[in-house]
């Protein structure tokens, strides 16, 4: 094929200048701004406040950013564009004084045709920037529902990456609809054949010519490897001729062999080179960066590569933000951010309310970590233009992420949307991305006939058709500083939202544990499992006494807590488990004689514990995977505990040991993979830890760190609990009521606290190279000093050609998706041919209509008060196919979560359980007697009983969920009822 043609593309981030508030004339090319300050992007000109003030506080308005550049010699006579990633909220653009575009959503990215207003030499771009809260599309005078002060962190701005595009007169266009009209190339595989590793490759890129003149045009593809080996060269079947001014979708496709799928945890990505040539001529040649995999929506299950998955993996606030920075971080930090949610083993990132930015996507596609794209929404289904907004924002999202392969979800809104406007987003995904292999679908949807995945946050659903997954659960929080009830600072568990890192951790596994028991393998209807909010803890909303939320599984540093190695023991697995694992939660440095329990998080049969080679004894698992050890006695030692399968044979052990009394300070810096550059957004993330005289980790540790930075460094600090400076009083100089509310988390601040022994500060690079010392010292320790060099990067004209994200390394460790079958059948629905009840007959069948939305109850409807209820009529009766002898039922009580009820099952009429249903998550399963027969029987036998056996789920505003009132009434209500035989 003919040597590729010329296409630029600059890294447009470098040498802006940013002035806080509205600056008269600052749209004027002559407009001084000598005064202002010199950044980077992507920078959010608020970042100082980012974990310092709740999101309520962020500060909003306007900004103006101004940049001076100058074009190559090459770019005369060329296509000229510039791409935004994205800005908060609204923007107005302006090139030399003139107007040339405004954008409104605060989300997508948009393109701007820079054309007649460039001129020779130096340009000036001038960006206005409006972040406030209730900004509103100015055509409608609409505001934007997702701009929202609970779950958007308004980091205002230009947030995100700027890049600028010289293209030849014929191109192929950019991705960017709304603003540019264009949507540029589209890259999918069909006809999978995954046990031969083929697929047909097919690319279908929109190709414009502004050349003045008819241009008759072939699209040639080659594919290059991860490593940059050829994979695979196919072209257009016929020429095309595009007429002046024209632009159409050209194609070529063919069958690929030897390829490597992306998958979980398998990152592969190819570069897909399209050159569009005329006369054998290149004259515009374009790489895009994708992966192939197949997907399948079906049976209640998701199917990647062949293999089913259930989702496990997290929930998180798409800004993915950082304290001192929001999230405006280098591509190394998103692919660690990113990476260690799959190194929890993660499978899922569900992101939340708004569209990720395009480096997290990327991100994703890297570190082989599946995503959930919303387009745009707070809670709610509105109408009219606000409606119409979050469709052309999904519209826009998908042209924009559609050859990202980690996108395996579309998902129209963060609550239920109506079936007409599940049509309007599934229209846009059947018109942009056709052959994607995404679901689109929304949370609830649990009776949607359109919408192709679905499942409530907080509780379990089960399905035989579509997928349902909790879009997220267990949103308590607990801060990193809080190990348990024997650490200083002592602080006191609630279990209601405000835990220590024991008792979060735990919590964790029990709520993953009702998602496990309904996973594919368990019967005909099964649970596609669940999110965790959150993975990182975020400057969002937030329950309790802090201004910014603690429920992740790693601190706002990714720093991780305890949580997180409880997943990657419980999570290690497509379905069931697949590799065991086993971890001691907690720390083992504590006083003299305390005597507390020990947690051991495994999957084992049974596990036991060893203090210095002494054995303490053996348990068995509670809620599958937790080991309690109870009143042991500490003493400083090395802590072990050994997992064996049921045949006695070791599977897994871990161990803990004492640390020494604290010595030393410690420092571990962090960068990219290139080294740190020296663009003005680069950073490090140095660790400092308290290591004892064997270089350990002190793990209770809270010495005061005192930090010294000089030389080619910008100082971005860390996070801790508390507050640098004194906590103001209320108005009436008296206490405050909610201090801290108030505290400023230790941010920016060059003095600070580790936690647990340790705790990471970021430092910025300087847009100049050079040495860069740091150096932390702490009362009674020995200091710690590293030194870094940033690297020089070349920028000409305010344009370069150095692109971060380029040396960023795929993450391959899982492996290809595994041929074999990611779980065992465990146990077989058996059918139910009849049913019949007590009282409201026709209804009966809402107990087996696999619709969670419906439900069978015995209360009478429009009966006179005395006959409404009873126990007289509080049963139902089901009759199976033939006769069984049925080992478990499972059902879905009204009310599960807070209602007990008192019921005897019958089989012929023979007792085979009788007892009060445990509160649970969804569903309770019930062991039955060994029994045969046809007709099986459920009765209430007494009036059910309020009061959970569990803590309470508090919601954001307090509110406690399925808080029902006490009741005496003999009501039997079930939504589903499923009878289970071994296998």
């Amino acid at each position: 094929m003919a040597q590729d043609a010329p296409r630029t593309r600059y890294n447009f981030n470098p040498a802006w200048l940013v002035a806080v508030g509205d600056a008269p004339g600052a749209e004027q090319a002559g407009f001084d701004d000598h005064a202002w300050k010199h950044v980077s992007t992507p920078y959010a000109w608020n970042e100082d406040s980012a974990f310092k003030v709740s999101i309520h506080d962020l500060p909003t308005g306007v900004a103006w950013y101004r940049k001076h550049f100058s074009l190559p010699a090459n770019a005369a006579g060329q296509k000229v564009f510039l791409e935004f990633e994205g800005i908060r909220q609204g923007a107005d653009i302006y090139l030399n004084g003139k107007l040339i575009g405004r954008h409104e959503d605060g989300v997508s990215a948009f393109g701007i045709d820079l054309g007649s207003a460039l001129q020779p030499g130096e340009n000036v771009l001038a960006v206005k920037t409006d972040n406030r809260w209730d900004y509103r599309e100015q055509a409608t005078n609409t505001p934007y529902q997702w701009n929202d002060k609970n779950f958007y962190a308004n980091y205002g701005g230009i947030g995100k990456n700027v890049w600028l595009h010289v293209l030849p007169r014929v191109y192929q266009t950019l991705p960017l609809y709304s603003s540019l009209g264009t949507t540029g190339v589209y890259i999918y595989a069909s006809d999978f054949d995954i046990p031969h590793r083929t697929a047909r490759i097919t690319v279908e890129s929109e190709v414009k010519n502004e050349t003045g003149a008819a241009q008759t045009i072939d699209l040639g593809v080659r594919l290059l490897d991860a490593e940059g080996k050829p994979a695979g060269e196919f072209k257009s079947a016929q020429s095309v001729t595009l007429a002046a001014g024209e632009k159409r979708v050209v194609k070529a496709s063919a069958v690929v062999n030897d390829l490597h799928l992306w998958s979980w945890g398998y990152g592969y990505l190819y570069n897909v080179v399209s050159t569009v040539s005329s006369n054998g001529k290149p004259l515009d040649t374009l790489t895009t960066r994708t992966g192939f995999r197949q997907t399948a929506f079906r049976n209640g299950m998701i199917y990647l590569n062949g293999r089913v998955l259930q989702v496990h993996g997290y929930a998180q606030r798409t800004t993915n933000e950082w304290p001192a920075v929001g999230l405006s971080v280098p591509p190394w930090m998103s692919d660690l951010s990113n990476r260690l949610m799959v190194e929890s083993n993660g499978n899922v990132v569900r992101w939340m309310h708004v569209t990720p930015w395009k480096q997290d996507v990327e991100s994703s596609d890297r570190v082989g970590l599946i995503e959930s794209m919303p387009a745009g929404d707070s809670e709610g289904d509105p109408s009219g233009r606000r409606w119409t907004q979050r469709v052309e924002l999904m519209r826009d999202s998908i042209v924009y992420n559609r050859n990202n392969p980690s996108i395996l979800f579309y998902e129209s809104g963060n609550k239920g949307v109506s079936e007409e406007h599940m049509l309007d987003m599934k229209k846009v995904r059947d018109e942009f991305d056709p052959h994607g292999g995404r679901a689109s679908g929304s949370r609830e949807m649990l009776a949607s006939k359109t919408a192709e995945y679905g499942g409530e946050m907080l509780y379990i659903n089960k399905s035989t058709t579509k997928p349902v997954w909790a879009h997220e659960y267990n949103r308590d929080e607990g801060a990193r500083k809080f190990w348990d009830d024997d650490t200083a600072p002592f602080h006191k568990d609630s279990p209601s939202y405000n835990r220590n890192q024991d008792s979060a951790a735990l919590e964790d596994v029990r709520r993953w544990d009702e998602y496990y028991a309904a996973r594919p393998g368990t019967g005909t209807r099964v649970s596609s499992g669940g999110v965790n909010i959150v993975f990182a803890d975020s400057n969002t909303h937030y329950r309790g006494d802090n201004n910014y939320r603690r429920s992740g599984e790693v601190d706002a540093m990714r720093i991780p807590k305890e949580g997180f190695y409880a997943h990657q023991v419980i999570w290690n697995g497509w379905v069931d488990i697949e590799h065991p694992g086993i971890h001691i939660v907690g720390h083992w440095n504590y006083a003299d004689k305390v005597t507390k329990p020990v947690y051991v998080v495994a999957t084992a049969a049974r596990v036991e514990l060893k203090l210095d080679g002494r054995s303490l004894g053996f348990a068995t698992p509670v809620d599958d995977f937790i080991f309690v050890f109870n009143k042991v006695t500490y003493h400083a030692g090395k802590l072990e505990a050994i997992g064996y399968g049921a045949d006695g044979k070791v599977l897994a052990s871990t161990s803990i040991e004492t640390a020494g009394a604290p010595t030393a300070l410690r420092l571990t810096p962090h960068v990219g993979p290139a080294g740190l550059r020296a663009d003005g957004a680069d950073m490090a993330a140095v660790d400092v830890e308290v290591v004892d005289a064997q270089g350990r980790r002190c793990p209770t540790a809270l010495n005061m760190i005192r930090f010294t930075l000089d030389g080619a460094a910008e100082w971005r600090g860390g996070i801790a609990q508390g507050s640098s400076v004194p906590v103001p009083l209320n108005p009436s100089n008296g206490p405050n009521p909610t201090p801290l509310l108030h505290e400023d988390n230790y941010i920016l601040a060059k003095t600070l606290p580790v936690e647990g022994g340790v705790n990471r500060v970021l430092l910025r690079a300087l847009p100049s190279a050079g040495a860069i010392h740091l150096k932390a010292e702490a009362d009674g320790l020995q200091p710690a000093t590293i030194e870094l060099a940033s690297k020089p990067v070349a920028v000409e004209g305010g344009l370069s050609r150095d692109f971060p994200a380029a040396d960023q390394p795929l993450n391959l460790e899982r492996g290809p998706t595994p041929p074999t079958p990611s779980y065992t059948a465990h146990r077989v629905a058996l059918p139910i041919v009849a049913v019949k009840a007590g009282a409201n007959n026709e209804t009966a069948i809402f107990s087996l209509d696999d619709n969670e939305t419906t439900e069978w109850t015995s209360a009478i409807p429009n009966a006179p008060k005395d006959n409404k209820f009873g126990l007289f009529n509080a049963w139902i009766e089901y009759t199976l196919a033939s006769p069984s002898t049925p080992t478990q039922v499972d059902l879905k009580l009204a009310n599960f979560r807070v209602r007990r009820y008192p019921l005897k099952i019958t089989l012929d009429g023979k007792t085979v359980w009788e007892g009060l249903t445990p509160s649970n998550l969804g569903y309770c399963t019930l062991p039955l007697k060994p029994a045969t027969g046809t007709h099986l029987k459920i009765e209430l036998t007494g009036a059910p009983i309020e009061g959970s056996e569990t803590p309470a789920l508090v919601e954001v505003s307090g509110k406690v969920d399925q808080a029902a009132g006490k009741t005496s009434k003999p009501v039997l209500s079930i939504v589903e009822a499923e009878i289970y035989t071994g296998k």
